[in-house]
């Protein structure tokens, strides 16, 4: 719809202005409570053991306005089918004013008992936290990997983050291990939350409390939802403000904005990789006339060490005068990704910042860079540097001689 209103001449989509958060912060915590708990390798106590005393200072330290929910995995059931077991996960506070005594109680209670099905547990706890406030954050913390995929809890939080809701998911891993660490941060990454590992009571304790402060500050500001077509002459219009879509590898992506005389137009393009990638990728972002003409482009390269890879451009209609009676300008934003697993849907997140200034003018000079001003310039310096070159070398050969 976007895009048939822009192409018929309608208004542009604007970006939403931001306004300040007024509503308390909203938490669910989703603990782990599988068979692994058991492990006394944390300060010689069990993992099960220092995560419940951990809770109970976060719950005392928990802002009164704060609503809590928590869920819990491997809780229930003991057994050996992993059909039921995968099934294991249950909401044991309801999300609301946080009720100190009745999570204290509720936390009293666990055993460490059955599977770690991760990837239901977020899916579970994103519906917990349906209408619960503009900005739901869950602190997930575990020991080990899921061990019922399907679903892969990647693939879970990168279908929470594609559904456009400000869902945060942050991880905190108890003594993990290097296949536990990279799914957590893979999880955390998808939904622009944290990871952290803890080794000690302490540190746990305070990752937990950190992660629930960060809940109560206001969101950042909320990209419009837009997008993008597979050519400009269906793109989408847009007016100056920040933009969220999502990219397939290998895919372009088409934009217009109007630029009127005397404006210049500022953007910039952002991917977070979501996935893993082979090495060596890139994002490009150019703006292009309507008939397909390159202007100008923007772009960078990584080698997988960044979470985020972003470009930018500048234009202005005052550097082409041909084009003043045509201001609309094409954006277009491409990738150069090859995904190391399935590169199927959701696509990469794109963050997509477009702005609107006067146009920066050049400072005066002289006017030294075309014309005629400058062949006779080029001349004199020429004929000045010859004179100089022949004196250098007649007085280099007398000397000789003489010597």
């Amino acid at each position: 719809m976007i895009a048939a209103s822009a192409f018929l001449g309608a208004t542009p989509a604007y970006a939403e202005e931001p306004t300040p958060e007024t509503e308390p912060p909203v938490v669910e915590l989703v603990l782990d409570v599988s068979g692994s708990m058991k492990a006394a390798d944390i300060d010689g106590q069990t993992r099960m053991t220092v995560a419940k005393r951990a809770f109970n200072e976060v719950v005392d330290a928990l802002p009164e306005t704060t609503q809590l929910g928590i869920r819990v995995l491997g809780a229930t059931y003991g057994g050996d089918s992993k059909r039921l077991g995968c099934r294991d996960t249950q909401q044991i506070v309801a999300v609301g004013p946080v009720n100190r005594v009745a999570a204290k109680n509720a936390i009293a209670t666990l055993k460490p008992t059955g599977f770690t099905p991760i990837g239901l547990a977020l899916r579970s706890a994103a519906k917990d936290l349906e209408g619960a406030g503009s900005a739901r954050r869950i602190v997930l913390i575990t020991d080990g990997e899921d061990t019922c995929t399907p679903p892969d809890p990647c693939d879970v939080a990168r279908e929470l983050a594609a559904q456009g809701t400000d869902l945060v998911v942050d991880t905190l891993g108890l003594a993990p291990d290097e296949k536990t660490r990279k799914q957590l941060v893979c999880i955390s990454q998808a939904t622009g939350g944290t990871y952290a590992a803890a080794n000690s009571e302490e540190e746990l304790t305070d990752r937990i409390k950190q992660l629930v402060d960060r809940a109560a500050l206001p969101p950042p500001v909320t990209p419009a939802v837009v997008q993008g077509a597979k050519d400009c002459a269906t793109a989408p219009l847009l007016a100056a403000g920040v933009y969220t879509d999502r990219e397939l590898i290998g895919e372009h992506r088409f934009y217009r904005v109007s630029v009127d005389a005397g404006r210049e137009l500022r953007a910039s393009v952002s991917i977070a990789l979501d996935r893993p990638l082979n090495r060596d990728y890139g994002v490009l972002v150019k703006a292009a006339t309507v008939d397909g003409r390159e202007l100008v482009r923007g772009l960078d390269a990584g080698s997988g060490r960044a979470d985020v890879i972003s470009a930018g451009l500048r234009w202005s209609g005052d550097e082409e005068p041909a084009l003043a009676a045509t201001s609309d300008i094409c954006l277009v934003v491409s990738n150069s990704f090859a995904s190391t697993t399935a590169a199927g849907a959701p696509g990469m997140p794109v963050e997509l910042s477009i702005d609107l200034v006067p146009a920066s003018q050049a400072p005066d000079a002289p006017g030294l860079g075309r014309g005629w001003l400058l062949l006779f310039v080029l001349a004199i310096a020429g004929l000045i540097a010859g004179v100089l070159a022949g004196w250098l070398t007649r007085w280099w050969v007398a000397t000789w001689r003489e010597n």
